[in-house]
């Protein structure tokens, strides 16, 4: 969504909507969706009304963009909605409110989303309750079966390296005339996965983010991918700053044969390529170190705009149920992050054997993450490294700096990012 052609007026009018202003007895809920999460919350909260009379949810559905991008400044600056799904766990969370003293069973949420509540609470040991993931996520890789069919090409194996997988596509995008081998997501998260495979720590021994040699080497071969045409040039080099650009519809539109997204496209993948072509996900290609992904998810959470926090507290209680949360996980095709369900297993009705078989991949793939990115993912500040990968990664690809000279300013602009969060 762009609102560079609205005019002034309705522009305002526009991001007041987005900041979801809510009034008395409305809970205003900022949502994202990758495939159909906001209109299965939206289905829940009509049947919350209807328990709960006189209060109304108003679903607001954004782009994800929004969500990172403008939902700070939102925040920051007093105003924002009741409710939001986010990704940016810890970097947000000085604006979460603690809702433990309205939810009816503080144990039920102790028992299922204990293992992530440290992911939301803004301080180490914090005991407050301020939301829950909907889902586990990981990121990782699908790839175009038909394209690797008709070009006659076998599919690297579950340990192949990302060197396998870039001559692999090579041949087969030659093969079958395809615009590009592969692309990433342009998105410093995305990054960190094959950065910590070829060996990044991202953090030195006194737990203080480093950008090292193993980060160092992903950077390089990432930015030889681009020159030599083994990456669709289109998806970093065609936005400019820290921007987020997804790589995902140019995989759709059988413009690569191998995109680095992760466990939450699988049902956007399912409903947008349909019978076009055969999909697959497929385990995480192995650097010099290790084969991992990055493990995350998003996160409802309560904000402190809200002047409703018995009501948020509320639906969050309905939505974060066993029941509400069985059906989300298994209509939106996604991993739980809710230990009871995970423990009995989801019931993905309707899934087609992609489906199947990519949740099958991602979650045997939680094994492989190395310690590494479980503390890349927990770290409150990662944003300080993710956001000048992707500008200074970006300015190598294009030629506007050398890749050392790209590698020292991520160092340089995360130290500088990471000193002003702690002010």
């Amino acid at each position: 969504m762009t609102f560079k052609r609205l005019h002034p007026l309705a522009l305002a009018a526009g991001m007041a909507l987005m900041a979801g202003i809510s009034h008395a007895g409305e809970i205003r809920v900022m949502c994202y969706q990758d495939g159909v999460e906001c209109d299965v919350t939206a289905e829940q909260a009509k049947r919350f009304e209807a328990q709960n009379p006189g209060t109304k949810v108003v679903v607001d559905v954004v782009p994800y963009k929004f969500v990172q991008e403008q939902l700070p400044v939102q925040l920051a600056a007093g105003e924002g909605p009741d409710i939001a799904r986010v990704t940016n766990l810890g970097g947000l969370s000085q604006y979460y409110m603690d809702i433990s003293s309205h939810l009816k069973d503080r144990k039920y949420w102790d028992t299922n989303f204990g293992a992530t509540a440290g992911w939301l609470a803004p301080k180490p040991n914090d005991k407050g309750i301020y939301g829950f993931m909907s889902q586990l996520t990981m990121t990782g890789p699908f790839v175009n079966k038909t394209l690797f069919e008709q070009a006659k090409v076998a599919m690297p194996g579950p340990k192949a390296t990302w060197d396998d997988w870039v001559a692999a596509t090579n041949k087969v995008a030659k093969a079958t005339q395809t615009k590009a081998a592969m692309a990433w997501d342009r998105s410093g998260h995305r990054f960190a996965g094959p950065a910590v495979s070829y060996g990044a720590a991202m953090f030195d021994a006194k737990g203080e983010p480093v950008i090292d040699a193993g980060y160092k080497s992903a950077v390089e071969k990432f930015v030889g991918w681009h020159k030599d045409g083994t990456m669709l040039r289109e998806v970093w080099a065609g936005s400019g700053g820290s921007s987020y650009a997804s790589s995902v519809d140019e995989f759709i539109n059988g413009n690569v044969v191998m995109v680095l997204a992760g466990s939450w496209q699988i049902n956007n993948l399912n409903k947008k390529v349909g019978d076009n072509f055969d999909w697959a996900a497929v385990p995480n290609p192995c650097g010099t170190k290790a084969c991992s992904g990055i493990p995350g998810g998003a996160a409802w959470v309560a904000l402190k705009t809200s002047k409703s926090p018995k009501e948020v507290a509320a639906f969050m209680d309905f939505i974060a149920s066993e029941a509400s949360y069985a059906e989300f996980t298994g209509k939106t095709f996604n991993i739980p992050a809710h230990a009871g369900l995970a423990k009995k297993g989801a019931d993905y009705a309707g899934a087609t054997p992609a489906v199947s078989n990519a949740l099958k991949v991602f979650s045997g793939g939680v094994a492989n993450l190395a310690p590494a990115a479980y503390a890349f993912q927990g770290y409150k500040y990662n944003r300080a490294i993710m956001l000048p990968t992707v500008t200074r990664v970006t300015q190598a690809i294009v030629g506007e700096m050398s890749t050392p000279d790209a590698v020292a300013k991520i160092s340089s602009d995360m130290m500088d990012a990471v000193k002003e969060a702690k002010k």
